[in-house]
């Protein structure tokens, strides 16, 4: 849409069927209602931390009163354009270098709302500014490069710490897992070698039980003393052929050629012990408790340990 302004008489010429004068009324100004778009010159500005950068831009505007357009002011794009570059400059002199990279958006709405102030009593309206280009000098942009390399370090760095840290972690309570379960394997062994013995000294003196209780039914039958004065002269042979193999202290009796005396002897001691009275013991053996036979033969046991030394 295109609106006209005439001459003279200063009306305003709209689409459609319109009457000039001739002489007086001739068309002045042709103004374009369409989105107009407006590239904003390179330019230096200073921000606040004292960096000079070069900034352009491009600035999209609207007329929206023809009439304020053509009469409020005489170029309205090189005007536009003129209170873009200083507003632009007034908000980067506000902002530091970093946050002139990170609030762009901001920048430009700051831009927007500045020029739409100004520009209303022009009958134009700022849609929107966008920044396109921002050079900086080149002894900062090697400054921020080099920012750039340190910060990229660090975080190497830092995540190389953590890696070490997780690794060292891990190792540690795989270590730590590893003890753990080597205690409770060592514990279970220990467990069992225990049960183990235990039921081993119980078989065994179960057995023992059960041998002495098979001897003493075997003594009390007949020519059981005859069976254990054999046996006596066994075991005093078999002692007598072992001397001095396993020390040299050797104890020997007095006579030891004569293994009928050491066999009386011994028999002598197993009578002995045989005819004493036991206290609280039943007068037949068939009859007696197991705790007496087992004294008795405890007492045989020693008697014969004793044969054995002597």
């Amino acid at each position: 849409m295109l609106a006209r302004a005439a001459r003279g008489t200063g009306a305003l010429l709209l689409r459609g069927l319109n009457i000039l004068i001739p002489v007086l009324d001739r068309i002045r100004y042709v103004q374009s209602l369409k989105e107009i778009v407006i590239n904003v010159p390179e330019q230096s500005a200073v921000t606040l931390d004292n960096v000079t950068l070069q900034i352009d831009g491009v600035l999209y505007l609207r007329i929206m009163d023809p009439y304020k357009a053509s009469y409020g002011v005489e170029d309205p794009e090189y005007a536009v354009t003129q209170l873009a570059q200083t507003t632009m400059r007034s908000e980067l002199g506000k902002l530091s270098l970093d946050k002139v990279f990170r609030e762009r958006e901001s920048l430009n709405a700051s831009i927007v709302d500045a020029i739409n102030q100004a520009a209303d009593c022009w009958g134009i309206r700022c849609l929107r500014y966008e920044i396109k280009d921002i050079h900086v000098p080149p002894r900062v942009k090697e400054s921020m490069q080099m920012q750039v390399e340190a910060e990229r370090r660090k975080r190497a760095t830092v995540l190389e710490s953590e890696g070490t840290r997780e690794s060292a972690i891990n190792v540690a309570e795989g270590k730590k897992q590893a003890q753990i379960l080597a205690s409770e394997a060592e514990k279970a062994e220990q467990i069992n070698q225990a049960a183990g013995e235990a039921s081993a000294v119980l078989a065994k003196a179960k057995a023992k039980a059960e041998a002495i209780r098979i001897l003493a039914a075997a003594l009390t039958q007949h020519n059981g003393d005859a069976a254990a004065s054999l046996t006596v002269a066994e075991q005093y042979v078999s002692a007598f052929s072992k001397l001095a193999k396993d020390s040299n202290t050797i104890l020997l009796p007095s006579n030891p050629s004569d293994v009928t005396s050491m066999v009386a002897q011994a028999m002598g001691v197993y009578g002995a012990l045989t005819k004493a009275p036991v206290p609280g013991a039943q007068d037949s053996v068939s009859s007696g408790s197991s705790r007496d036979v087992q004294g008795t033969d405890a007492s045989l046991d020693e008697e014969f340990d004793r044969v054995k030394l002597s």
